[in-house]
Parts: structure tokens; C-alpha cells; sequence
């Protein structure tokens, strides 16, 4: 699989989305196998082994160890931020990509912490998106660029990878997306996000509301969901996240916005998300209503509501820990111990 992008169009995509890749079944067997006879009761570790062994598949090794894990952090800006659905200015995307590359935001020290290579992504800064409300945020072209930005940016020979995010606005974009794939208006799926106030609250549920309006002949089909109510960031996530499964690398994903992107993806086509595991469930109120809609339990439950990828950052030192001990403990034999 090259690691350029292999669509150029949005058949393309659709084409990538029909042909994924399975975890190597004898991996997993091995995997298994491995699991019943290290030093513990049976299921002692409750869902790390279920980790190891969904890690192990994808990785084609049933012994397997976790190097170089890969976060990229997509930043775009959002035409709808002008009508005040956030607590903080457009500009502040941009400011905060020069935190990034500085080495000062929370994702930069998590990171480092688990040992994940970090990218940033700016994606046409100096051009919004169109606000959602009153046209389309994004043309064919468009889309498949961000798309396209996102496959390109992971690395094949990555390990694990987890994608976040920066732009003001996009939790408005991100549940319109979810509104329009699974259904519900703006008083359903649209919370506080980066902390807006109770009016900023009703205006963004009236923006979703009215956004879900103008697209409703559209919302069927869901790349048009994305296309329509998206930003560039969840599409280059979205685009990231299913090279990721051409490459058969596993994804841990990150918040409310990182799942309304790999949910347009599990929409187009059932199973698209399995080389996936949520890393934390946050305290935006529909994230969790999300997750049930793609069947993920999540790793951790800690109130964050930060995005940048850095919920799913730190989930790395659970998935680490499981591969540490699946891999590296003593089976009863090895260890000399009875009851193997």
C-alpha cells in the first residue's frame, strides 16, 4: 500500500472504504493462545487482554511489542465560528498551531510522555470553511484535499496512531455531524464545547439546527454529511484514520470531534472502525451518546473536554501496559508455576 493517498476524488474514497483490510486471524490465534497460559487466573486482567489480543491481530504478531506510536494534530477554521458558537475567537486557531509547534500545549507533553512522534497539520488556515448554516462547509474538492492531507500524513511503519484536532467551532461541525448520521436535532447532540454560556448555547443549537435544515436531502449519504457540515480537520482525521486500516496500524481515538470523524467512516461501511479502540469518553454530554452509536467502550474516564488528541494521548500507557504484560509476563510453564 503506497502511502500517498489512492483517491482522487470522492468515488475514490468510497472505493478505499469498500476494500479494508482484516487483522491477521493466526496473530489473533496466537495471541489467544498465549493469553491462557501466562501466570494469572483466567480474564484477570479483564479488558487489557481483550487489547493485547485486538492488538496483536492487527499487527500480524501474536508476541507483539508497541514502538513508534504516531499523533498528528489537523488544525482548519470554520466559517460558522462567525456566528459565535464558540467561547473564543477564530484566531486563536492559529495561535494555538504556533503552541504546538513550540512544544507547549498538553498533547506536546503527552506525547513525550508515552513516547508518540508528534505532527501538526495546518490545513488552508487563511481559508474557512463555509459556514454550514448557509452553504455547504466544503466543495468535493475540498474535501478530498483534507481527506487526502490526512491519509499522507501517517506514517505506514507506525506502531499505533491517534489523531486530534484544533479549530474553533468544530464542536458545532462535529455535532451537526453527529445529528446528521444518527439522527436527533441540535438539542440532542450540541453541548458546551470550549465553554459557552447559556445564550451561546441556544445560538449554536439554532446554527446546528439550522445547518441540519439546508442539508436535509443530503444527510442519507454520509461523506455528504461531512462534506456539508464538516471542517477540514475531522476530514483529514477521518482521512488519517482509514489509512491507518489500510496500513493495519491500530487507532486509539481521542474526544467528541475525533469520533464524529471515524463515525462517518463506520457509517459508510460497518466494521470500518475495528482497527479502533476509544481512549477516553469526555465530558462533552453527546460524546458518550456517540460512542454507543459505534460500539466502543472507552479506556478512560477522566472530564477532559482539552480535544488536540490528548485524551486518546494518554490512553497509549493503558494499551502500553496491556502489550507490556501480554507480551512480556511469564507463561506458567517458563515461570515454573502450577495450574497452567
Amino acid at each position: 500500500m503506497t502511502r500517498e493517498a489512492p483517491f482522487t476524488d470522492m468515488d475514490g474514497i468510497r472505493a478505499a472504504l469498500a476494500d479494508l483490510p482484516q487483522p491477521d486471524a493466526a496473530a489473533t490465534a496466537g495471541a489467544n493462545e498465549r493469553n491462557g497460559m501466562l501466570t494469572k487466573p483466567p480474564a484477570a486482567l479483564g479488558r487489557l487482554e481483550d487489547l493485547a489480543i485486538w492488538y496483536a491481530g492487527w499487527r500480524g504478531d501474536a508476541r507483539p511489542q508497541l514502538d513508534r506510536p504516531q499523533s498528528i494534530v489537523f488544525a482548519g477554521n470554520h466559517g460558522v465560528a462567525a456566528k459565535g458558537v464558540s467561547a473564543f475567537p477564530p484566531e486563536v486557531t492559529v495561535q494555538m498551531v504556533a503552541n504546538f509547534r513550540a512544544g507547549g500545549a498538553a498533547i506536546n507533553r503527552l506525547s513525550e510522555a508515552f513516547g508518540a512522534e508528534m505532527a501538526v497539520v495546518e490545513l488552508e488556515l487563511d481559508r474557512p470553511t463555509g459556514d454550514f448554516s448557509e452553504t455547504a462547509a466544503m466543495s468535493e474538492d475540498d474535501l478530498v484535499a483534507a481527506m487526502a492531507a490526512g491519509w499522507n500524513a501517517v506514517n505506514p511503519e507506525a506502531g499505533l496512531l491517534v489523531t486530534g484536532e484544533m479549530g474553533i467551532g468544530n464542536t458545532a461541525s462535529a455535532a451537526a455531524i453527529a445529528a446528521g448520521l444518527h439522527g436527533g436535532g441540535a438539542e440532542t447532540w450540541v453541548g458546551r464545547g470550549s465553554g459557552v454560556d447559556d445564550e451561546g448555547l441556544a445560538r449554536k443549537r439554532a446554527v446546528v439546527d439550522a445547518g441540519l435544515a439546508l442539508h436535509a436531502e443530503a444527510l442519507s449519504d454520509p461523506l455528504e454529511v461531512l462534506r456539508r457540515l464538516g471542517g477540514r480537520e475531522i476530514a483529514a482525521m477521518a482521512g488519517a484514520i482509514l489509512a491507518a486500516r489500510h496500513f493495519r496500524i491500530p487507532v486509539i481515538l481521542d474526544g467528541f470531534i475525533c469520533t464524529a470523524a471515524a463515525s462517518v467512516l463506520e457509517s459508510v461501511t460497518p466494521g470500518a472502525l475495528d482497527h479502533t479502540v476509544a481512549g477516553h469518553v469526555s465530558a462533552e454530554g453527546a460524546h458518550s451518546m456517540m460512542l454507543e452509536k459505534i460500539g466502543k467502550a472507552p479506556l478512560l474516564s477522566l472530564g477532559l473536554r482539552l480535544g488536540e488528541g490528548s485524551g486518546a494521548a494518554l490512553a497509549i500507557s493503558v494499551l502500553k501496559g496491556a502489550i507490556a504484560c501480554h507480551s512480556g509476563m511469564a507463561t506458567f510453564g517458563e515461570a515454573g508455576v502450577s495450574g497452567g
